[in-house]
Parts: structure tokens; sequence; C-alpha cells
């Protein structure tokens, strides 16, 4: 059988800038936004009527994890990672093919100046500079199944840690919104979801607690650190189910 050549129809640009942290599925974490910046050959008439549609389902490439391999069984995280299931049971990015699919909402359609249309996303799971393969529009009355059965994954993940700031970090986050909100978040998109938390944002990605299974219940006095915008976050594990984010440091 002759398989058909793919190739990319546009790029990803993500808070996410590396792939720790990035919430295990797409809508934990709703204030993430991301853009899906189309090829030029791909102009206005390409999306033509999508923008009547909430959400899209988002075809792409696990670029960063295409060249390790797979194995036939895996460690979900929603198992505590001792368990292990088949690769076809599981929403491993380690797959024979590296294609991956999401759901996310669709806050806005942009053609700049420049005449590249922009696709305006939120609750995004998808790390910056992603593949993507295919747009398609989420058709509630069939990509909704009220009575379908989760396996091992029945109900969203349980919230595990309340996250608090340090007065250092709380005056950082304060400044990082400001920034951003210039730099990086559309304002139309902030009036649109009836405003925009960079606190917020750290609190859902961090109370999932975004650490492999193997170091959960690990309370020690290491920093730990991810890339988020232009900034890394760093963060200690407490007592009584709490994070304390220590600060936010920017590359300048």
């Amino acid at each position: 059988m002759r398989l058909v050549t793919l190739s990319p129809i546009g790029l990803i640009s993500s808070c996410y800038r590396e792939k720790f942290g990035i919430p295990r599925q797409p809508n934990l974490v709703t204030e993430a936004t991301a853009e899906i910046v189309l090829n030029s050959e791909f102009d206005e008439e390409s999306v033509r009527g999508l923008e009547g549609f909430s959400h899209i389902w988002v075809t792409f490439v696990f670029n960063e994890t295409q060249n390790q391999g797979w194995k036939p069984l895996v460690r979900p995280p929603r198992l505590g990672g001792n368990t292990k299931v088949g690769i076809f049971a599981s929403r491993s990015t380690f797959r024979p093919n590296p294609v991956g699919l999401s759901v996310v909402r669709l806050l806005d359609i942009e053609v700049n100046n420049k005449g590249k249309v922009i696709l305006h996303l939120g609750g995004c799971d998808l790390l910056d500079k992603t593949p993507v393969l295919d747009i398609k529009p989420y058709l509630p009355y069939v990509d909704s199944i009220p009575n379908a059965i989760g396996g091992y994954a029945k109900e969203s993940p349980d919230v595990l840690y309340e996250v608090f700031f340090t007065e250092k970090a709380i005056n950082q986050c304060k400044g990082a919104q400001k920034r951003l909100e210039i730099t990086q978040i559309k304002t139309q998109i902030i009036e649109k979801e009836g405003g925009w938390s960079l606190e917020k944002l750290i609190k859902q990605i961090l109370q999932l607690d975004p650490r492999p299974s193997y170091q959960k219940n690990k309370n020690n006095d290491r920093i730990y650190a991810m890339k988020l915008y232009d900034f890394d976050l760093k963060w200690q594990y407490c007592d009584n189910n709490k994070i304390k984010v220590t600060e936010l440091v920017t590359g300048e």
C-alpha cells in the first residue's frame, strides 16, 4: 500500500517552550493560549466558515520525541507509573507514528498585515514550534459521546496541590503579565475571554503536579523549573500538599 507523504500546514506558537510541564491532556489548563500560524500557501479562503465553531481538532507531529522510538508497553501517569498498558491503550508521546491529536478552543482567526492566517487557541497542550498537519472543526453532535467509557482514566485528574507565591514571585508575575499582554497575548482575546491571568495559568499547571510519576510524593529542597513564555518558572514542593512558586527568571 502506497502511503501519502505528509507536510506541515503550519507551526504552533505556544507558551510552552519545553516538554516538561505541559499538561498531559488539552483543556486541563484553560489559561494556556497558543497560535497556529499557517503557511503562506493557505490564505483566508482556507479557513472560511471556521469562525462559526468554538473548538477545533488539531493533528500534529510529536517532533520532540519522534526520534526516540517506541515500545509496545508503556506506564501511563494516570496509573501512577507502576502499571503497564499497550501503546494503543495510552496517549504516550512515543508512538509508532509520531502523530498527536488535540481538541482546543478556537478563540479568534486573524489575518495579519502580511496576509498570514493565524488561529488563536485556548486550553492548549502543545509545545512551541510543533508542526501542524491538519485542522478540522469539532462537531458536538458526533464528537461528544456522553456515555463513553474512559477505561482507567474515567474522570479528570484530581487537583493535587495548593499553589502559593512568594512576595518576590508575585511582583515578578505582575511584571511578566504586563509585558506579555503587550507582546504576546492579543488584546481582543483577553477581552473575549473576560480577562487573562498569568498567575492563574501558573497555578493550573502546577496544581496537577507536572513531575514524572516516579518523583511524586517526594518533597525535598529541590528547586524545579520549566520554561514558560520568555522566563523560567521555579517552584518547590512543601508539606501539606503545597507548592511554593519562588521566582520567575527572565533571560535578560
